[in-house]
């Protein structure tokens, strides 16, 4: 029958990952002729907002009613969010979140068709009047294309995978332009984005001190991103002798950062994954915990490592074992031969 000419709400809330891993969901469906609408939370919203794959973005502010804690008051915000989606009509509500702050808003929506699938937790299948078959049930799929599982049940053309981003301004490619002002030209501009925000996702701080004295400094430009939480552990490592943009960025500002790089040594995190869907930087991604046929980048630019240990992947936020042996693999030299490996590869290659 098609989605052509229907209105359709994606709802994505978090995380910031997650949310990246929808976007060629949300393009399939925009390139099938469907307006589409999301509703996402703050982690996400400045990816989505005025994203071409997008026709409206509606916030959830669920950070800030954590905060606050106002119960009264996050009621009230809360029941006018849902009569301005129940006001849209949709046709179709999609629920890739699959959880329980998913629920409320999938079950009033008003959606004539509620799709959600057969893996979701905390009662959320009960929010949905149409199921498909479970997402994340083999490590090997990689997220993109398990999001696309909504899209063939659909019957939508799932052939391509397109990442957009919003045109986020002059004034933030400017401010981007200044913070990397004193870069050499000449030489290699790598990222270095140590930290997330599961522990077990980390690799060892001291592999990464190693790994930052070993890089050949006359090839590169090192500059480290990361929050402001991350300021000690860049301090560690070595990052206060070079460009270190630790709290200095916007999510906004740290896209346009990644888009100035020519390659990225990162983690299983929300910055690999915007770098990603830049299609910019080339990424090293160092995998612990989690599994990287999963989340790694996609395509041949890209290199993903991790320790091929018995007990990998094992996608917990704290080690079963309590010795979190996965965080100390793989070992630098990998790492190392990684990058010098998308140098002659890829970099001499488009230069």
């Amino acid at each position: 029958m098609g989605i052509k000419g229907k209105k359709i709400l994606l709802i994505r809330l978090s995380a910031l990952g997650d949310v990246v891993f929808n976007i060629p969901l949300a393009n399939i469906i925009k390139n099938e002729g469907a307006t589409l609408h999301w509703l996402v939370s703050e982690k996400g919203y400045d990816i989505v907002k005025n994203n071409p794959c997008t026709d409206k973005t509606i916030l959830a502010p669920i950070e800030k009613w954590k905060k606050e804690k106002n119960k009264l008051k996050n009621f009230f915000e809360y029941i006018k969010i849902i009569k301005e989606i129940r006001s849209e009509k949709y046709d179709i509500v999609i629920d890739t979140q699959l959880i329980l702050k998913s629920l409320i808003w999938t079950i009033f929506s008003g959606g004539k068709r509620r799709i959600v699938s057969s893996s979701a937790r905390e009662g959320a299948i009960i929010g949905g009047n149409e199921v498909i078959e479970p997402l994340f049930n083999d490590f090997k799929l990689h997220a993109v294309y398990n999001y696309f599982k909504f899209a063939k049940y659909l019957d939508l053309d799932t052939s391509k995978v397109k990442f957009t981003l919003p045109d986020f301004g002059a004034e933030t490619i400017n401010y981007a332009s200044c913070l990397l002002k004193n870069t050499d030209k000449n030489k290699i501009n790598l990222g270095i984005a140590p930290a997330t925000t599961w522990e077990n996702k980390h690799w060892s701080k001291d592999n990464w001190s190693k790994l930052i004295k070993d890089i050949d400094k006359t090839k590169y430009n090192l500059i480290f991103l990361g929050t402001q939480k991350d300021k000690d552990l860049i301090s560690y490592i070595g990052g206060d002798n070079y460009i270190n943009l630790a709290g200095k960025t916007s999510l906004c500002e740290l896209v346009e950062v990644l888009k100035k790089l020519d390659i990225l040594i990162s983690l299983d995190s929300g910055t690999t994954h915007l770098a990603f869907a830049t299609n910019k930087p080339s990424i090293i991604s160092i995998f612990t915990s989690t599994p990287k046929e999963r989340y790694s980048p996609l395509g041949i630019r890209h290199i993903s490592l991790s320790g091929n240990l018995k007990c990998q992947p094992c996608h917990k936020k704290k080690c079963p074992n309590k010795n979190n042996r996965c965080t100390n693999f793989p070992p630098e030299q990998e790492v190392l031969d990684a990058l010098y490996e998308i140098e002659r590869n890829v970099i001499k290659h488009d230069n």
